[in-house]
């Protein structure tokens, strides 16, 4: 996306595809009053509701509903904005958009890109870049936890925790800088002025902003746990337990599962994807060969693998073997972050003592059929997942913005080190602080590049 292209009039329909009682068609530009002489034939007062006919080029009516204007630079995207809200037909609305562009085809009037509104928000300085991803962080939540922080994000809190340390590294940084510029001078400035205070109490605040937003980052994208085992180890009964649900055939023939099974549960409200998978094993027919092979790829792409294991059979020679077997290639092709959790299924039919067994590997033992041991499995697939007992402050984040804040916390640890040497290394200190700071600059959108943009706002949904 150009310049010139982010400086032509856009229009869009703003609500989901589909039918539904109220729809919106937005247009954002320099000026709307040619739109709203041409489909209102009145004014409109700023930022008040009108009920009025919307009018095709002929005179007649399109549709009645409310139209408001909203005069730059108070509105959303800090141009002209005018929202037309008629009834949710997707006809309606696409004659709506069509009489948009042909009132506006003179100033250049063409539909909205992904994103397009919030990046024009973004660029005329109505939110940050942290803001303006939390708007589809927002709409994109799928649990309430989400929304939730997501809303504090979209608010600024977490683009505030970030300013906060950018200007405590500013004041850092005209420090060593001011240092450089006088070497000959007898004061000490560093000591000074505390500085290694100062960088100890920035790291310190940088590690709390850290642990919150790596918990807001899971509350947004949580992880891929994937199901598997042997056939008939209870894998399809245990995604019906823990989803709550019956989505998987469960029979006693093996190779039931031949395809994969999935499902979305939350837990303290961080989103599980559950995956059920095919038994694997050695032979099979074709349809069941195929299964496998999709289950290994889904193990491939896990954060998580709940290796199932049937209690019934922990003494059989044959069972164990192939369990070891699983075991060795689970190590071989698991991605490096992946955890495997052992969970043994079936306790309602063994003795205590071979649950307890189980129990002292730490190992989780449950019953797919009964629910026993589900809440325990439960609290280790937060653990796995890093979650913490979540405070109210959580603000969403993404992944870009943990890795953002990783980079400024090396940094920093390389400048708290650089630091004792003093002037030996205050260049070198001073260039650890200035990419540190570039760091956080790019959460929030003050430093960073054209690309980073059009990758961020393109996954947006069109009309915001």
């Amino acid at each position: 996306m150009t310049l010139a292209t982010l400086d032509q009039p856009i229009a869009a329909i703003a609500t989901a595809p589909g039918r539904g009682a109220v729809g919106i068609v937005r247009v954002s530009a320099k000026s709307v009053q040619p739109l709203i002489e041409a489909i209102c034939h009145r004014a409109l007062k700023p930022r008040e509701a009108t009920y009025l006919p919307f009018k095709a080029a002929d005179g007649s009516t399109i549709d009645q509903g409310l139209a408001i204007h909203f005069p730059a630079p108070h509105s959303y995207t800090g141009e002209d904005v005018l929202e037309l809200q008629a009834h949710g037909g997707p006809v309606v609305l696409q004659l709506l958009l069509a009489r948009c562009l042909e009132a506006g085809a003179a100033m250049g009037l063409r539909v909205a890109e992904p994103g397009e509104f919030t990046r024009r928000a973004f660029l005329n300085d109505k939110m940050d870049l942290a803001q303006a991803e939390a708007v589809a962080d927002l709409i994109d939540a799928s649990t309430e936890a989400a929304a939730r922080s997501a809303s504090r994000s979209l608010a600024g809190e977490f683009s505030r925790e970030i300013h906060a340390l950018r200007d405590a590294l500013i004041e850092l940084r005209m420090l060593v800088e001011a240092t450089l510029d006088f070497p000959e001078e007898e004061i000490d400035f560093l000591r000074k002025a505390d500085a290694q205070g100062q960088l100890d109490r920035i790291r310190q605040q940088l590690a709390v902003v850290m642990t919150r937003a790596r918990q807001g980052a899971l509350l947004a994208e949580g992880i891929r746990v994937v199901i598997a085992g042997q056939p008939n180890a209870g894998k399809s009964s245990l995604l019906n337990a823990l989803a709550g649900v019956e989505l998987a055939i469960v029979t006693p023939i093996p190779g039931t599962t031949r395809d994969v099974v999935s499902q979305q549960i939350q837990i303290e409200g961080v989103p599980l994807h559950v995956i059920d998978t095919a038994g694997l094993r050695e032979g099979g027919d074709t349809v069941e060969r195929i299964g496998i092979e999709r289950a290994w790829g889904q193990i491939r792409s896990a954060d998580a693998i709940l290796f199932l294991h049937d209690m019934t059979r922990w003494r059989d020679a044959d069972y164990v073997a192939a369990d070891e077997r699983i075991a060795r290639e689970l190590a071989d092709r698991l991605p490096r972050q992946a955890t495997v959790l052992d969970v043994w299924n079936k306790a309602d039919v063994v003795p205590p003592d071979t649950q307890a067994a189980h129990t002292a590997r730490q190992d989780v033992v449950v019953s797919a059929r009964t629910g026993t041991g589900l809440e325990a499995l439960r609290r280790r697939l937060l653990e796995i997942a890093g979650w913490q007992a979540a405070p109210e402050g959580v603000f969403i984040a993404r992944e870009r913005h943990v890795h953002a804040l990783a980079r400024a916390d090396l940094h920093l640890k390389d400048a708290a080190a650089l630091l004792t040497l003093q002037a030996q290394a205050l260049d070198l200190l001073a260039e650890e602080l200035r990419l540190a700071q570039n760091a956080l600059n790019e959460i929030t959108g003050e430093f960073g590049s054209d690309d980073l943009l059009g990758v961020i706002f393109s996954r947006f949904c069109i009309g915001k």
